[in-house]
């Protein structure tokens, strides 16, 4: 978000009754959380934050000369679904990470709207949902032909969306007979094409679309172009749900031990097991995690003395962390280590130099 120009703020959960009132959604939006304050004021716990962002941001906007502008947050939402299910993957408090972009012309909004596409692939990449994450037309409501999701494919996902052979784009379910879409993204489209599509089952873990005017519109905010004539100002809207994503991972990528983090976004990066009994050797296994800490690894020390060596091992494999390492008398007396990916079955017994090689790699 920050290397397409966006900059990051932090919104209030709690919004006012009557910002929702003046884009008309105060009794449209069935999800709203709706609570009282001191003095009777009538509040909302925030499900979106376009009503917020749009009056702040365009504060500053007089002429062409402030736009472009963007900003985002990453921020707990709330949403009174009917039916939250699924864990992590649809629930009535989660993150979102969600921007919102003020452009003078539908053209510079365009532009913006790809970019936020190519930063929305990378960061599936890093999470390391890259191969299995398709960018999905969908529905795009009153402001444009369609929108775009983001459907990472998995048995367990509660879309269907059908992939564009020899392309990483697939069409949601609901638009599968748009004639227009279907002839934009096929070569050659003849009615009944649609019928060969592969399906296949996804969760969605990222959407966006574009919101024309209709925000800056309700809240009567304008710019003045190059001849001094009040314009309106186009909005976009890009969400990504990292707890959603979280719970995606955890579908995805884990196996019959248990998760299996990707490197960029893994908790920790070094699992330190300790078996060490004698003091000395405590002692050394306590400096070997003071040395990793010093020089920059996020470790997770099991230096649990009640636990056998069988349940750390088995922990280990079920948290999921990148890299393993186990000092024991053992090791301690070939100045050595055992380590051992996450991701491979077999052990080696490293040096203690090879391993922060092996772990910086």
């Amino acid at each position: 978000m920050n290397a397409i120009g966006a900059h990051e703020i932090l919104m209030p959960a709690l919004q006012p009754k009557d910002i929702w009132d003046t884009t008309g959604r105060w009794d449209t939006v069935d999800i709203l959380y709706k609570l009282k304050g001191a003095g009777d004021q009538d509040l909302a716990l925030g499900p979106t934050h376009e009503e917020v962002v749009t009056p702040l941001i365009t504060q500053y906007v007089q002429s062409y000369r402030d736009l472009p502008k963007a900003a985002y947050q990453i921020q707990t939402k709330f949403r009174n679904e009917l039916r939250a299910k699924s864990g992590l993957l649809r629930g009535r408090e989660f993150r979102m990470k969600d921007m919102y972009s003020f452009h003078a012309e539908t053209a510079e909004q365009d532009e913006f709207y790809e970019k936020s596409i190519v930063a929305y692939k990378k960061i599936y990449e890093r999470c390391g949902l890259g191969d299995i994450t398709y960018v999905t037309y969908a529905s795009g409501g009153i402001f444009s032909q369609y929108s775009h999701e983001f459907q990472t494919v998995t048995e367990y996902g509660e879309d269907t969306v059908y992939k564009v052979p020899g392309t990483d784009i697939a069409i949601n379910k609901e638009i599968i007979k748009d004639k227009e879409v279907l002839k934009e993204l096929l070569p050659d489209y003849k009615d009944g094409d649609e019928d060969n599509l592969e399906a296949m089952k996804a969760i969605e873990v990222g959407n966006i679309f574009k919101l024309g005017s209709k925000f800056s519109d309700a809240f009567g905010k304008k710019f003045q172009d190059k001849d001094g004539q009040l314009k309106p100002i186009y909005m976009g809207c890009y969400g990504i749900g990292p707890s959603r994503i979280m719970g995606t991972i955890a579908e995805c990528l884990s196996d019959d031990k248990g998760l299996v983090w990707p490197k960029g976004i893994a908790p920790y990066s070094v699992y330190l097991i300790s078996l060490a009994k004698d003091p000395d050797d405590i002692q050394k296994a306590e400096a070997l995690y003071a040395d990793l800490l010093s020089k920059g690894h996020d470790v997770l020390f099991d230096d649990r003395s009640n636990a056998s060596a069988g349940q750390k091992f088995s922990d280990a494999d079920l948290l999921g962390i990148p890299h393993r390492v186990v000092i024991s008398k053992k090791t301690i007396a070939e100045n050595q280590v055992e380590y051992k990916k996450r991701t491979e079955d077999k052990a080696d017994m490293v040096s203690l130099d090879d391993l922060l090689k092996k772990i910086s790699e």
